[in-house]
């Protein structure tokens, strides 16, 4: 029996465990969204009181304001020339999520954070704020004591201590539904899933799945939605809808990315990414400046002033250039390899890597965040 090339059984094993991961199977439910069921923002205006001293100084005015405000609501009139303190209270801004199908009396939590400048709302209680959604309409109200996981404390000298983030805080359960936001999902002829990453092929495979299973329901006119056929019936189509969601299918293959943050230097390459024959050289210049101080004495009696004078010294360095090879068709622990043999930092890579795409030497797509 003639041996198998070495080179070639290893391509053999290669190319199984690159198509299974290219196409991998996953649950229907983390592929889709069922249109009419999504949440929505909610966002409100309030006062958080009881703090000890830390909330809203003098200067904002928005907290004076809302303070006067909120006692006239309780037939409480400050006189005109006083300013409301405010030490005590805190002006903040509340957000929540309205699930999807939540009804009247049930709760959700809310987030609260500081809109002025108050030191901390810690130990604080968020008083009856309504929360409105983009229509401007109030679907929940919102009231409960924080709780703040930060922690701030500050000394008579002005030195202060603080621990992860005072001015911000949770209230579980803190909002109640006032309001139910409709939906057309029962209603509906049809049920429309879109795909969270929009793909042809991706979209394919749903419909083929569905109608194997289900009969000819499923329809699509493009990459990002596939339209199914659902019972009348409401109860029946929630249990349809549940089986759909854990239908299993094949996602098609997508463009390899790789994602450079130009804020903090960070570098993903994704599986697939592979490389065209290239020559690349790397190199560093290093640029050293260093300041000091000479002092200029004149002579003993002299006529001259004393004087302190600057002196600078720059000292360039060179590092040594190293050029490596990367064949074609390698792939990313390639990549990988290559790139640290050279001692790049993440700024490094991310310029090989820009060059090299560049010159038409990257099979993927290049990303800056």
């Amino acid at each position: 029996m003639k041996p198998i090339p070495r080179c070639l059984y290893t391509l053999s094993l290669l190319l199984p465990l690159w198509a299974s991961n290219t196409w991998a199977a996953q649950s229907l439910r983390d592929l889709v969204q069922v249109e009419g069921v999504r949440e929505n923002q909610l966002v409100g205006f309030g006062l958080v009181v009881g703090l000890a001293g830390s909330g809203d100084s003098i200067q904002v005015k928005s907290a004076g304001q809302a303070v006067s405000n909120m006692l006239k609501q309780f037939d409480v009139k400050l006189p005109q020339s006083s300013d409301a303190k405010t030490k005590n209270v805190a002006t903040v801004m509340v957000s929540a999520v309205f699930p999807p199908g939540y009804r009247k009396g049930q709760t959700i939590d809310v987030t609260v954070s500081s809109l002025g400048d108050a030191k901390s709302l810690r130990g604080g209680a968020l008083l009856l704020s309504p929360l409105r959604a983009a229509n401007g309409e109030v679907y929940a109200l919102a009231q409960g004591n924080l709780v703040v996981g930060g922690l701030n404390a500050t000394g008579a000298s002005g030195s202060s201590v603080t621990v992860n983030t005072p001015t911000a805080g949770r209230i579980p359960n803190g909002a109640t539904i006032e309001r139910e936001i409709e939906t057309d999902f029962d209603s509906a002829p049809n049920v429309r899933l879109s795909l969270r990453r929009p793909n042809f092929q991706t979209a394919t495979n749903i419909v083929e799945l569905i109608n194997k299973r289900f009969g000819a329901v499923a329809t699509t006119r493009d990459a990002t939605s596939v339209e199914v056929q659902a019972p009348s019936n409401p109860t029946e189509r929630v249990a349809f809808v549940a089986r759909l969601q854990a239908l299993s299918v094949d996602v098609g293959p997508e463009t390899p990315k790789v994602i450079f943050n130009s804020k903090t230097g960070t570098v993903v390459i994704a599986q697939g990414v592979t490389v065209r024959p290239a020559a690349v050289s790397h190199g560093a210049l290093k640029v050293v400046i260093s300041e000091q101080s000479r002092v200029s004495q004149p002579a003993p009696f002299g006529r001259g002033e004393t004087k302190v004078t600057p002196q600078s010294q720059v000292q360039v360095e060179q590092g040594n250039g190293r050029m490596f090879y990367w064949p074609g068709g390698a792939r990313l622990q390639t990549l990988i390899d290559a790139i640290n043999s050279t001692g790049a930092t993440p700024d490094d890579i991310m310029a090989i890597l820009q060059a090299l795409d560049q010159a038409g030497a990257i099979d993927g797509e290049l990303i800056v965040i």
